[in-house]
Protein backbone atom coordinates (compact mmCIF):
# COMPACT_ATOMS: atom_id res chain seq x y z
CA UNK A 1 0.00 0.00 0.00
CA UNK A 2 1.48 3.38 -1.02
CA UNK A 3 1.30 6.62 0.94
CA UNK A 4 -1.66 7.92 -1.07
CA UNK A 5 -3.69 4.80 -0.35
CA UNK A 6 -2.77 5.00 3.34
CA UNK A 7 -3.90 8.63 3.49
CA UNK A 8 -7.19 7.79 1.75
CA UNK A 9 -7.83 4.90 4.15
CA UNK A 10 -7.00 7.12 7.13
CA UNK A 11 -9.47 9.78 5.93
CA UNK A 12 -12.22 7.16 5.60
CA UNK A 13 -11.60 5.85 9.12
CA UNK A 14 -11.40 9.37 10.55
CA UNK A 15 -14.78 10.23 9.06
CA UNK A 16 -16.49 7.15 10.55
CA UNK A 17 -18.10 7.58 14.01
CA UNK A 18 -17.07 4.07 15.12
CA UNK A 19 -13.32 4.68 14.71
CA UNK A 20 -10.76 7.00 16.26
CA UNK A 21 -7.52 7.46 14.34
CA UNK A 22 -4.28 7.83 16.34
CA UNK A 23 -1.28 9.29 14.51
CA UNK A 24 2.40 9.16 15.47
CA UNK A 25 3.76 12.52 16.63
CA UNK A 26 6.36 13.83 14.19
CA UNK A 27 8.79 16.41 15.63
CA UNK A 28 8.13 19.79 14.05
CA UNK A 29 10.50 22.54 12.97
CA UNK A 30 7.71 25.13 13.29
CA UNK A 31 4.04 25.45 14.22
CA UNK A 32 3.36 28.66 12.27
CA UNK A 33 5.08 31.75 10.88
CA UNK A 34 5.51 34.79 13.07
CA UNK A 35 3.59 37.81 11.82
CA UNK A 36 5.63 40.39 13.72
CA UNK A 37 4.57 39.34 17.23
CA UNK A 38 7.00 39.83 20.14
CA UNK A 39 7.99 36.31 21.09
CA UNK A 40 9.58 34.65 24.12
CA UNK A 41 11.70 31.54 24.39
CA UNK A 42 10.51 28.48 26.25
CA UNK A 43 11.99 25.06 26.82
CA UNK A 44 10.27 21.74 27.43
CA UNK A 45 12.36 19.43 29.62
CA UNK A 46 12.24 15.79 30.63
CA UNK A 47 14.57 13.61 32.65
CA UNK A 48 15.11 9.89 32.96
CA UNK A 49 16.58 8.82 36.29
CA UNK A 50 17.79 5.82 38.26
CA UNK A 51 14.74 6.09 40.52
CA UNK A 52 12.33 8.50 42.19
CA UNK A 53 14.30 9.53 45.32
CA UNK A 54 16.22 12.71 44.50
CA UNK A 55 18.38 12.29 47.63
CA UNK A 56 19.96 9.06 46.38
CA UNK A 57 19.00 8.68 42.71
CA UNK A 58 20.46 10.55 39.74
CA UNK A 59 19.66 11.81 36.26
CA UNK A 60 20.83 9.52 33.48
CA UNK A 61 19.22 11.36 30.55
CA UNK A 62 18.24 14.97 29.95
CA UNK A 63 16.06 15.94 27.01
CA UNK A 64 15.08 19.49 26.05
CA UNK A 65 13.23 21.12 23.17
CA UNK A 66 13.59 24.90 22.66
CA UNK A 67 10.81 26.91 21.02
CA UNK A 68 9.44 30.41 20.46
CA UNK A 69 6.01 31.34 21.77
CA UNK A 70 3.65 34.27 22.11
CA UNK A 71 3.38 35.03 25.84
CA UNK A 72 -0.14 36.44 25.38
CA UNK A 73 -1.75 33.62 23.41
CA UNK A 74 0.49 30.64 24.14
CA UNK A 75 0.90 29.96 20.41
CA UNK A 76 4.25 28.39 19.47
CA UNK A 77 6.17 29.36 16.36
CA UNK A 78 9.65 28.07 15.47
CA UNK A 79 11.21 25.07 17.17
CA UNK A 80 14.75 26.29 17.72
CA UNK A 81 16.48 23.03 18.54
CA UNK A 82 16.68 19.99 20.76
CA UNK A 83 19.13 18.61 23.30
CA UNK A 84 19.51 15.03 24.47
CA UNK A 85 22.43 13.66 26.48
CA UNK A 86 23.07 10.67 28.72
CA UNK A 87 25.01 10.62 31.98
CA UNK A 88 26.73 7.90 33.95
CA UNK A 89 25.33 8.06 37.50
CA UNK A 90 28.42 6.40 38.97
CA UNK A 91 26.52 3.32 40.09
CA UNK A 92 24.53 0.58 38.32
CA UNK A 93 21.19 1.55 36.81
CA UNK A 94 18.55 -0.48 38.68
CA UNK A 95 16.82 -3.12 36.58
CA UNK A 96 13.39 -1.74 37.49
CA UNK A 97 14.41 1.67 36.10
CA UNK A 98 15.80 0.17 32.89
CA UNK A 99 12.46 -1.64 32.48
CA UNK A 100 10.75 1.78 32.31
CA UNK A 101 13.06 3.77 30.01
CA UNK A 102 15.32 1.13 28.45
CA UNK A 103 18.55 2.86 29.45
CA UNK A 104 21.29 0.40 30.42
CA UNK A 105 24.67 0.66 32.14
CA UNK A 106 26.36 0.15 28.77
CA UNK A 107 24.50 3.11 27.24
CA UNK A 108 25.58 5.57 29.97
CA UNK A 109 29.10 4.27 30.62
CA UNK A 110 31.54 7.19 30.62
CA UNK A 111 28.89 9.71 29.54
CA UNK A 112 28.31 13.10 31.18
CA UNK A 113 25.84 15.90 30.45
CA UNK A 114 27.70 18.97 29.16
CA UNK A 115 27.04 21.72 31.72
CA UNK A 116 28.28 24.47 29.41
CA UNK A 117 26.16 23.09 26.58
CA UNK A 118 23.06 23.19 28.81
CA UNK A 119 23.79 26.81 29.78
CA UNK A 120 24.19 27.80 26.13
CA UNK A 121 20.99 25.99 25.15
CA UNK A 122 19.03 27.80 27.89
CA UNK A 123 20.36 31.27 27.07
CA UNK A 124 17.43 33.67 26.73
CA UNK A 125 14.82 31.21 28.01
CA UNK A 126 11.99 32.76 30.03
CA UNK A 127 10.01 29.62 30.87
CA UNK A 128 10.73 25.96 31.63
CA UNK A 129 7.88 23.44 31.35
CA UNK A 130 7.80 19.78 32.33
CA UNK A 131 5.02 17.27 32.75
CA UNK A 132 5.30 16.82 36.53
CA UNK A 133 7.77 19.59 37.31
CA UNK A 134 7.77 18.54 40.96
CA UNK A 135 9.84 15.54 39.84
CA UNK A 136 12.05 17.02 37.13
CA UNK A 137 12.80 20.35 38.81
CA UNK A 138 14.14 18.75 41.99
CA UNK A 139 16.49 16.45 40.07
CA UNK A 140 17.63 19.20 37.69
CA UNK A 141 18.33 21.79 40.38
CA UNK A 142 20.44 19.23 42.24
CA UNK A 143 22.50 18.39 39.14
CA UNK A 144 22.37 21.73 37.28
CA UNK A 145 21.78 24.70 39.64
CA UNK A 146 21.21 26.96 36.62
CA UNK A 147 17.61 25.72 36.66
CA UNK A 148 17.06 27.47 40.00
CA UNK A 149 17.18 30.86 38.26
CA UNK A 150 14.41 30.11 35.75
CA UNK A 151 10.60 30.31 36.10
CA UNK A 152 8.86 26.94 35.89
CA UNK A 153 5.43 25.83 34.78
CA UNK A 154 3.88 22.36 34.92
CA UNK A 155 1.50 20.78 32.42
CA UNK A 156 0.57 18.13 34.99
CA UNK A 157 -0.27 20.29 38.01
CA UNK A 158 -1.35 23.56 36.39
CA UNK A 159 -3.92 22.25 33.93
CA UNK A 160 -7.30 21.03 35.15
CA UNK A 161 -7.40 17.97 32.93
CA UNK A 162 -10.35 16.33 34.70
CA UNK A 163 -12.29 19.58 34.66
CA UNK A 164 -11.66 19.75 30.92
CA UNK A 165 -13.10 16.25 30.49
CA UNK A 166 -9.82 14.32 30.15
CA UNK A 167 -9.89 11.52 32.70
CA UNK A 168 -6.16 11.12 33.33
CA UNK A 169 -3.21 13.51 33.46
CA UNK A 170 -0.72 10.92 32.23
CA UNK A 171 1.09 12.30 29.18
CA UNK A 172 0.54 9.29 26.93
CA UNK A 173 -3.18 9.23 27.79
CA UNK A 174 -3.55 12.94 27.01
CA UNK A 175 -1.78 12.34 23.70
CA UNK A 176 -4.24 9.56 22.84
CA UNK A 177 -7.16 11.87 23.59
CA UNK A 178 -5.77 14.36 21.09
CA UNK A 179 -5.23 11.62 18.49
CA UNK A 180 -1.46 11.16 18.91
CA UNK A 181 0.93 8.49 20.07
CA UNK A 182 4.69 8.46 20.60
CA UNK A 183 7.49 6.27 21.95
CA UNK A 184 7.19 7.10 25.65
CA UNK A 185 9.81 7.18 28.41
CA UNK A 186 12.81 8.54 26.55
CA UNK A 187 13.53 12.16 27.35
CA UNK A 188 13.68 13.87 23.95
CA UNK A 189 10.65 12.02 22.60
CA UNK A 190 8.62 12.94 25.67
CA UNK A 191 9.60 16.60 25.16
CA UNK A 192 8.37 16.66 21.57
CA UNK A 193 5.15 14.97 22.65
CA UNK A 194 4.57 17.54 25.40
CA UNK A 195 5.25 20.45 23.05
CA UNK A 196 2.65 19.07 20.64
CA UNK A 197 0.13 18.80 23.49
CA UNK A 198 0.90 22.35 24.67
CA UNK A 199 -0.40 23.56 21.30
CA UNK A 200 -3.75 21.78 21.51
CA UNK A 201 -6.97 23.53 22.58
CA UNK A 202 -8.50 22.40 25.86
CA UNK A 203 -11.84 20.66 25.22
CA UNK A 204 -14.03 22.96 27.32
CA UNK A 205 -12.28 26.31 27.76
CA UNK A 206 -10.89 26.32 24.21
CA UNK A 207 -7.60 27.85 25.42
CA UNK A 208 -4.34 26.37 24.23
CA UNK A 209 -2.81 24.16 26.92
CA UNK A 210 0.23 26.47 27.05
CA UNK A 211 -2.03 29.50 27.49
CA UNK A 212 -3.62 27.81 30.51
CA UNK A 213 -0.19 27.35 32.09
CA UNK A 214 0.84 30.93 31.31
CA UNK A 215 -2.34 32.24 32.92
CA UNK A 216 -1.37 30.68 36.23
CA UNK A 217 2.32 31.50 36.06
CA UNK A 218 2.13 34.73 38.03
CA UNK A 219 -0.20 33.27 40.66
CA UNK A 220 1.23 32.54 44.07
CA UNK A 221 0.94 29.03 45.43
CA UNK A 222 0.17 28.48 49.10
CA UNK A 223 1.17 25.34 50.97
CA UNK A 224 -0.99 25.13 54.08
CA UNK A 225 0.04 22.98 57.04
CA UNK A 226 -2.92 22.15 59.27
CA UNK A 227 -0.88 22.15 62.47
CA UNK A 228 -2.55 20.67 65.51
CA UNK A 229 -5.56 19.38 63.57
CA UNK A 230 -7.70 17.00 65.66
CA UNK A 231 -6.98 13.32 65.01
CA UNK A 232 -10.63 12.61 64.18
CA UNK A 233 -10.47 15.00 61.17
CA UNK A 234 -7.78 12.98 59.36
CA UNK A 235 -10.22 11.23 57.01
CA UNK A 236 -11.87 14.53 56.16
CA UNK A 237 -8.49 16.13 55.41
CA UNK A 238 -7.38 13.16 53.30
CA UNK A 239 -10.63 13.20 51.33
CA UNK A 240 -10.10 16.88 50.55
CA UNK A 241 -6.65 16.19 49.12
CA UNK A 242 -4.40 16.84 52.11
CA UNK A 243 -1.25 14.74 52.43
CA UNK A 244 0.58 13.67 55.57
CA UNK A 245 4.01 15.21 56.25
CA UNK A 246 5.88 12.71 58.41
CA UNK A 247 8.62 15.16 59.34
CA UNK A 248 6.30 17.99 60.42
CA UNK A 249 3.68 15.48 61.61
CA UNK A 250 0.72 17.32 60.12
CA UNK A 251 -1.53 17.35 57.08
CA UNK A 252 -0.85 19.79 54.23
CA UNK A 253 -2.24 20.87 50.87
CA UNK A 254 -1.17 23.32 48.14
CA UNK A 255 -3.62 25.74 46.54
CA UNK A 256 -3.09 28.43 43.92
CA UNK A 257 -4.32 32.01 44.03
CA UNK A 258 -5.51 34.44 46.69
CA UNK A 259 -9.15 33.37 46.47
CA UNK A 260 -8.19 29.73 46.98
CA UNK A 261 -6.15 30.40 50.12
CA UNK A 262 -8.98 32.42 51.66
CA UNK A 263 -11.47 29.65 50.94
CA UNK A 264 -9.16 26.96 52.29
CA UNK A 265 -8.43 28.80 55.53
CA UNK A 266 -12.18 29.37 56.03
CA UNK A 267 -12.86 25.64 55.47
CA UNK A 268 -10.14 24.65 57.95
CA UNK A 269 -11.49 26.96 60.65
CA UNK A 270 -15.05 25.70 60.26
CA UNK A 271 -14.64 22.03 59.38
CA UNK A 272 -11.37 21.03 61.02
CA UNK A 273 -10.95 23.32 64.02
CA UNK A 274 -14.67 23.59 64.74
CA UNK A 275 -14.67 27.39 64.74
CA UNK A 276 -12.14 27.53 67.57
CA UNK A 277 -9.05 29.68 67.57
CA UNK A 278 -6.16 27.91 65.82
CA UNK A 279 -2.90 28.56 64.00
CA UNK A 280 -1.76 27.18 60.64
CA UNK A 281 1.58 27.45 58.88
CA UNK A 282 1.52 28.83 55.33
CA UNK A 283 4.42 28.68 52.88
CA UNK A 284 4.19 30.94 49.82
CA UNK A 285 5.74 30.03 46.46
CA UNK A 286 5.94 31.70 43.04
CA UNK A 287 7.17 30.39 39.70
CA UNK A 288 10.79 30.74 40.83
CA UNK A 289 10.45 28.27 43.71
CA UNK A 290 7.26 26.37 42.86
CA UNK A 291 7.83 22.59 42.40
CA UNK A 292 11.34 22.78 43.90
CA UNK A 293 12.62 21.55 47.24
CA UNK A 294 13.63 25.10 48.15
CA UNK A 295 11.40 26.68 50.76
CA UNK A 296 9.25 29.73 50.10
CA UNK A 297 8.31 32.42 52.58
CA UNK A 298 6.82 30.82 55.68
CA UNK A 299 4.59 32.37 58.31
CA UNK A 300 2.25 31.29 61.10
CA UNK A 301 -1.29 32.59 60.66
CA UNK A 302 -3.89 32.71 63.40
CA UNK A 303 -7.34 31.76 62.15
Amino acid sequence: MNITQIDEAAQLLDAHPDYKLIRRITPRSAFSDNQGRALSRGVVVDTETTGVDSDKDAIIELGMVLFEFDPETGAAYKVLGSFDQLEDPGFPVPAESTAVHGITDEMVAGKRIDDAGVAQFLDGVSLVIAHNSKFDRVFLEKRLPLFESLPWGCSFAQVDWRGEGIGSAKLDYIAYQYGFFYEAHRAEGDCYALLEILQQPLPKSGDLVLKSILSGLSQKSYQIFATGSPFETKDMLKARGYRWDGEKKCWHITVAGDDAIKAEVAWLKTSVYGGKKASVEIEVHNCMTRFSKRTGNRAIRDI
